[in-house]
């Protein structure tokens, strides 16, 4: 049976989006659960702790990750891990839509980007903003919050959207209170989100199909391809020469008990880090997250370590102190010579209109690590 944390973590890459909205304190709690000997502990902690999760009949039996001991309750900030939502397919529609609800300030970004910022009645999930800078980010600032938390039904109905979007499917009745597919169509509303194609990744291009679907569905194709044409220039502008440069990604300093949690083959990170001409250490691990064993790690010898901030309550200088004093890493050749870069979970575990800004920042340090 796999710890809370692993479990929410690795059932799917998106379950990393969702551990980032779940309070600090429930997820140290959780990552407490992953110590050893401390099953009995973290149970009591987690029915006083973990009220607002609801995981009852969670498994992960498709994915290898094993099951979690539930805890009934509601509540729009908790998680339903009951079933993977299917991915909704892409609506037919007789007229781009006129009014709609992000679930995410992300899904925001990509709207006001192709020109259709006026469409959008309201975001959930403000949080995104802060990866933004210069006028992105005031043009979201600018959107109307509808929920600053992940977008309860309530909220979402609230705002009369006639389309609804967001760059998870977990974004849909995952989250205890927030709408379903089944709920918005019921009321006459179409919804579109950004879907795992599944199978090793490369690149990014799901976060390509995404853009590219939202601006078919508002008529504005030519701006959609000129979007990510623009995404695949700086990506060639910045792209290290494709060698045996090692990356290691991390979200948190490793546990001596625990082996190295990184992402694996399957994850968006993988391809990000592949774009940027790195190889990832872990890439050869057919799924989204991989643990390696400390003895792996030091065979491989990553040169550049991505620190993937947000997940946890540490900052950005945190998480590079932690991974800098891990004596699991101290030899690592991105420890030794310092090539740790940070970069927002936003932008690097889920589809953005910032994969590309991912993709710069660890090209230069695979291009500083030689």
């Amino acid at each position: 049976m796999a710890c809370i944390i692993r479990g929410m973590l690795f059932l799917r890459r998106d379950f990393r989006f969702l551990a980032v909205l779940v309070p600090p304190t429930v997820l140290a709690v959780a990552l407490a659960a992953c110590s050893p000997g401390s099953a009995s502990s973290a149970t009591s902690a987690k029915s006083s702790s973990m009220a607002g999760m609801d995981m009852s009949s969670a498994s992960a039996s498709a994915s290898g990750a094993g099951s979690m001991p539930g805890t009934a309750s509601s509540g729009s900030g908790g998680m339903n891990m009951s079933a993977a939502p299917a991915c909704p397919p892409l609506p037919k529609l007789s007229a781009p839509p006129k009014r709609v609800v992000t679930m995410d300030a992300g899904a925001a970004a990509i709207l006001i980007q192709l020109g259709l910022g006026d469409r959008i009645a309201g975001t959930a999930a403000p949080d995104f903003e802060a990866a933004f800078t210069g006028t992105m980010a005031k043009e979201l600032k600018a959107v109307k919050v509808i929920d600053p938390g992940r977008g309860n039904k309530e909220a979402v109905l609230a705002a009369a959207p006639d389309f609804v979007t967001g760059i998870s499917v977990y974004e849909l009745g995952s989250f205890n209170g927030t709408p379903t597919a089944a709920l918005l169509k019921q009321n006459g509303i179409s919804v579109y989100v950004a879907c795992d194609p599944g199978g090793t990744v490369t690149g990014i291009d799901e976060t390509y199909a995404y853009i590219q679907g939202i601006a078919g569905l508002f008529g504005v194709p030519a701006k959609g391809r000129a979007l990510v044409a623009s995404m695949k220039r700086q990506i060639a502008a910045a792209a290290a020469p494709v060698g045996g440069t090692g990356v290691l990604a991390l979200s948190a300093a490793p546990d001596g008990g625990q082996g190295v949690n990184t992402e694996g083959g399957a994850s968006l990170t993988n391809g990000i880090i592949t774009l940027a001409g790195g190889k990832n250490i872990a890439a050869s691990v057919g799924s989204e997250f991989a643990t390696l064993s400390a003895e792996t790690v030091t065979k491989e010898d990553p040169k550049v370590i991505v620190a993937i901030t947000g997940l946890t309550s540490q900052t950005p200088a945190q998480l590079v102190a932690s991974i800098e004093s891990s004596p699991l890493l101290a030899g690592t050749s991105a420890v030794r010579n310092k090539q740790i870069v940070t970069i927002p979970q936003t932008i690097l575990l889920s589809p953005s209109l910032l994969n590309a800004d991912a993709v710069v920042t660890i090209a230069r340090a695979v291009a500083a690590a030689g």
